[in-house]
This record gives structure tokens, C-alpha cells and sequence, in this order.
């Protein structure tokens, strides 16, 4: 089995990139997106047209030294003193201005990254969780490795296109006035360039965007196997994958070692023909010298500034490769922030949730194989446990995220207090809900910091007892200032679920809506959470609960069949 890194990924609404080699040098999307590299930009112009002015005073500067020296033979050192002066000034603010480049480029390119880290976060935040999960290996290789390779573009690759377009014809005007036949040659020789570095990139056309979709699939696969390194350790299968690791492993190799040989090349390619190129120059310059064609400080100016022309180009061609992956990663990060997101505004609306009916009126979502769910109708009544039931599949989680607001229906609406969810506000209507999903979220810190995760919690002795999480906290040396990794890393995973189902029952929200919310628990602690949801519906709160067994269903005061209508 082999890993096909030629396809291009795209995700679902996600804009066609287009070909890579119709991009432009500098993608205006990124001074859009990212103050810090609008800010960059203007320093980066800024400092190359100062280094360009100091180039050529110091080349007019040394060629009259050298000059006079050589051929009028005034060795005086006072003689020289205004040159030597500005040739040293000139000298000491090119050595200034590259040191403030060097300075400032890695603090700007590290403030851009983080800047389109956090607009591809924001955007990730915003879609569907359901089309979330065919976007989240993409994404996250994007983010924690993918987008990082942008720094050699803009501390390497974006100061020497900036160079490009100012040294380059600078001192070639410099020249043109200086030596007409050396600039004449220079003139002739600088396309070849640009067009090795056509040839090469279409020779690497493709390759950094096989490199990123090898990385992406070794990076899912790696995850995926970890997080079910437990279950297949259980079943005697932990060495099953390696062979499957080991080929996207060995497709990641070959694409990285492919695009690092053509890098070489290129680079070999690009100083040779500069080489040769100003080989021409200084030849030409030698002979019409011991003719008697030229005079001395032309030779010497023109001989000093054809390396300067040459320079910026040869830059940009062996920094282009060195930024290619990054370039492809923004690409991507590009991609997903452009993507549409349809009804993904909210609304102004603020209710009050406590005490208030929630409505499902004909809600139906459009899923792969079908609508699932179906015109699911019903009403979740305050102070009472409701049960959403039903076969796997027929939509009873993605009802519970149409009424989060979090996925729009394709029919129908979800009403609370009479007010349509999207009319809400999500802020406002998500502070008076408390949601246990399947996958309960706990992040890295202490125990007490993932208990108060959705707000301020009340009661927790009773809610700790009515999980068995109490037993939990016995076992645990340092109780809740126990400290967990991400996902709750150190905990097992009923003690997650426990800890996850004793934040919701001892929140202070109106609304509590649970998943399966018994799943990993004994018939006793069963027993004892479904008493505790009981007692807080009586107390008023509205208790919507997912459920399969027969005894949460008989512990409801109503139950709403879910179905689908699939294919």
C-alpha cells in the first residue's frame, strides 16, 4: 500500500488553490491577514533602499581611491580623507542596516506566524464540527509544523526579492553610466538567471505541496495510533501498524530528500552561472584596461557593482527553495481562512434559559448518507429529564449540536423560549448551557482547573459522590491539585468521564445536556447519577440526556425518538 503524495488535498469548501507555479512571488493574502507583515514589509523596502544607496557610494567611493592612487599616484592619506571618510560611513550604515534586518526579521516573522496561526484557530473554531472532522488532520499539521516553515520566506526569501527589485536595476543604471560595454554584457547575461530558476522550479513544481501531504498523513496516522495504543495493547495488535507507519514514513523521506537534492542543485546551478557571468564582466573590463580603452575608476566601479547585480537574484532563487514549504503551508492556512462559512453569524437575541421550553420543530440535517436526523419534532420541558433515543446513526448528536447552534439545520429550527437559536447570541446562550459530549474536553492543568473549565460550580461533595469521583480524589496524593496532560493524560478513561460528568452536575447552568453521560460507569453509579439528574431537573433545571440503556430511559419523565432518513 503507498501513500499517492501527487494529489492535491482540498478541503470541503475549501477555494482551489490553482496551480503552484501561478502563485505570485509575495501572496497579498499574507499583508491582508497579518499587521505585523505589512509592518515588515515597510522596514524590509525601507532598509534595502538604504543598503542599495550605501553599495553604490562605496563602489564610486573605492574606485576613486583605488583610481588615484594607482594612476595619479597620490598616496597622501590626507589627500583621501573626505573619500575614505564616506566609504567608511557608507561601510558602517550597510553593517548597521543588516544587523536591524537580521534583528527584527525573526521578532516580525514570529508575530506573522502567530497572527495567521490565530486567524486559521479562529476560523477552525467557527466551522462545523461535523466538517471539522475531515479537516482536523490537515489543519492541525498546518498549525504545529506546516505554517512555521514561513520563517525562511520572510527573513530569507522576502529581503532578497526586496533587494531584486532595488539593487539589481540600481546598479546596473550605475553601471550603464560608468562602462556602457560591461553593462551592455550584464545586460545580456542577467535573464539566464531568471530563466535556470523557471526551469528549476518547474522541475520542482509540486514538490514542497508532496511534502506537506506526506507529513500530514504520517502526523494522522501517528496520532491516531496513539491515541488507541491502550485498546490495541489490549488486543495484542501494537505491532500491526509498524509496516503501514514505516511506508508513510518512507513516502515522507523520499519527498523531503527529493525537494533537499533539487535545493542543491539549484543552488550549485545559480553560483556557477553568476560565477561565469561576472567572469564575463571582469575579463572584458581587463583587456579594454591594458588597451587603453577604459579608465581605471570605471573598471574599478563596474567590477565592484557586477557582483551586487548578479546577488539578489542568485538569493532569491536558492532562499526560494528554502521557504517553499512554508510557502505551501500558508497556502493552505489561506485556504482555510477563506473558507465560507454559511450561517455562521449568530444573532443579538438574549433569553433567559431557566425555566424555559426548547423546541425541535421538523429539524433536519443533511448528512452523508441522508437526513439524520429526520423532521425530529418534540419539546424539552424544564424541571423534567428528557431523553433523546434512537439507533446509532440516526442523528441525535448532531441534533444536540443544532441546538448549541453549533451546526445549522437543513430544515426546520430549534426554539427556546420561542426565540430561533440562530437568533441568539451564542456567548450568551452558551453561558447558560453545560454540554457533556461523548468526548469529554479536558485540558493540561490541575484537576480543580478542569472542574471550574465552563464557570462556577456548586455542590461538589454531592456531585463528586454521585459519580465516584470522591473515590477518585482518595486515590490521588495530591487531590484536586492533581495535574493532567492534554486530554486528561494521567487520568483512565472512566476517571475522565467521571470528572467530565461531575463538572456538569455541579455547574450552575440552567441547561444540562449529556451524551451518553453513564456509559463508563457501574450499575450502582449509575444508579446514583441518574438520582442526581432526577434531583436537579426538581430543582428546576431543563436535563436533556443521549441515551441507549433501557434503565436511563426509564429514569426520564419523557423520551423523543430520533430516526433518520438515509439512503
Amino acid at each position: 500500500m503507498s501513500v499517492d503524495t501527487g494529489s492535491e488535498l482540498r478541503l470541503p469548501g475549501e477555494r482551489p488553490t490553482g496551480k503552484a507555479g501561478s502563485r505570485p512571488p509575495i501572496d497579498p493574502r499574507l499583508w491582508r491577514y497579518s499587521a505585523a507583515a505589512r509592518g515588515y514589509l515597510v522596514l524590509t523596502v525601507g532598509l534595502s533602499v538604504v543598503n542599495v544607496a550605501m553599495v553604490v557610494i562605496s563602489a564610486l567611493a573605492l574606485g576613486r581611491i583605488l583610481a588615484g592612487i594607482i594612476v595619479d599616484d597620490v598616496t597622501d592619506v590626507r589627500r583621501w580623507i573626505t573619500e575614505l571618510s564616506v566609504l567608511l560611513l557608507a561601510m558602517g550604515v550597510r553593517v548597521l542596516g543588516t544587523w536591524l534586518q537580521s534583528r527584527f526579521a525573526h521578532r516580525a516573522a514570529s508575530r506573522v506566524v502567530a497572527e495567521l496561526k490565530g486567524e486559521v484557530l479562529g476560523v477552525a473554531a467557527r466551522i462545523r464540527p461535523r466538517d471539522l472532522d475531515v479537516r482536523r488532520d490537515e489543519i492541525a499539521t498546518v498549525l504545529t509544523r506546516g505554517i512555521d516553515g514561513l520563517l525562511p520566506y520572510l527573513t530569507g526569501y522576502l529581503p532578497a526579492l526586496v533587494l531584486a527589485a532595488t539593487l539589481t536595476p540600481a546598479t546596473l543604471a550605475v553601471i550603464v553610466f560608468q562602462d556602457l560595454t560591461s553593462a551592455a554584457i550584464i545586460f545580456v547575461t542577467l535573464p539566464l538567471i531568471p530563466i535556470f530558476m523557471i526551469l528549476i522550479g518547474l522541475l520542482t513544481r509540486g514538490k514542497a505541496a508532496k511534502t506537506l501531504t506526506a507529513m500530514t498523513a504520517l502526523s494522522s496516522q501517528l496520532l491516531d495510533l496513539l491515541a488507541g495504543l491502550p485498546t490495541l495493547r489490549a488486543l495484542g495488535r501494537e505491532h500491526g501498524p509498524a509496516a503501514r507507519v514505516r511506508e508513510l514514513g518512507d513516502a515522507h523521506r523520499r519527498t523531503a530528500m527529493s525537494a533537499l537534492r533539487v535545493a542543491f542543485l539549484s543552488s550549485m546551478v545559480l553560483e556557477l552561472l553568476a560565477t561565469l557571468c561576472v567572469a564575463l564582466v571582469a575579463v572584458s573590463i581587463g583587456l579594454r584596461l591594458v588597451y587603453g580603452e577604459m579608465s581605471l575608476e570605471a573598471g574599478i566601479v563596474a567590477l565592484i557593482l557586477a557582483p551586487e547585480v548578479y546577488l539578489p537574484l542568485r538569493m532569491v532563487g536558492t532562499r526560494f527553495h528554502a521557504a517553499e514549504d512554508g510557502i505551501a503551508a500558508a497556502e493552505r492556512a489561506f485556504a482555510v481562512i477563506d473558507t465560507e462559512l454559511p450561517g455562521n453569524g449568530g444573532g443579538i437575541g438574549r433569553i433567559d434559559a431557566r425555566g424555559a421550553s426548547i423546541e425541535f420543530d421538523g429539524v433536519s440535517v443533511q448528512s452523508r448518507r441522508g437526513m439524520a436526523p429526520h423532521a425530529l419534532s418534540g419539546v424539552l420541558e424544564p424541571a423534567r429529564v428528557t431523553a433523546l433515543t434512537g439507533p446509532n446513526g440516526s442523528g441525535k448528536s448532531t441534533a444536540v449540536q443544532v441546538l448549541l447552534a453549533l451546526t445549522d439545520p437543513d430544515a426546520g429550527e430549534v426554539r427556546v423560549a420561542g426565540t430561533p437559536v440562530p437568533q441568539l447570541d451564542r456567548t450568551a446562550w452558551w453561558a447558560q448551557v453545560a454540554w457533556l459530549p461523548q468526548r469529554p474536553v479536558l485540558v493540561p492543568g490541575t484537576l480543580e482547573e478542569n472542574l471550574r473549565l465552563i464557570g462556577d460550580v456548586e455542590d461538589i461533595g454531592a456531585a463528586c459522590a454521585a459519580t465516584g469521583f470522591d473515590a477518585v480524589l482518595a486515590e490521588l496524593p495530591d487531590g484536586w491539585s492533581t495535574r493532567v496532560g492534554a486530554g486528561g493524560a494521567g487520568l483512565s478513561l472512566g476517571q475522565r468521564q467521571r470528572l467530565a460528568l461531575t463538572r456538569v452536575l455541579a455547574t450552575r447552568r440552567p441547561v444540562l445536556i449529556l451524551d451518553e453521560p453513564t456509559a463508563h460507569l457501574d450499575d450502582r453509579s449509575e444508579e446514583t447519577v441518574l438520582y442526581s439528574l432526577r434531583r436537579l431537573a426538581a430543582a428546576g433545571k431543563t436535563v436533556v440526556v443521549i441515551a441507549h440503556r433501557a434503565s436511563v430511559l426509564a429514569a426520564a419523565d419523557s423520551v423523543i425518538e430520533v430516526r433518520a432518513d438515509v439512503e
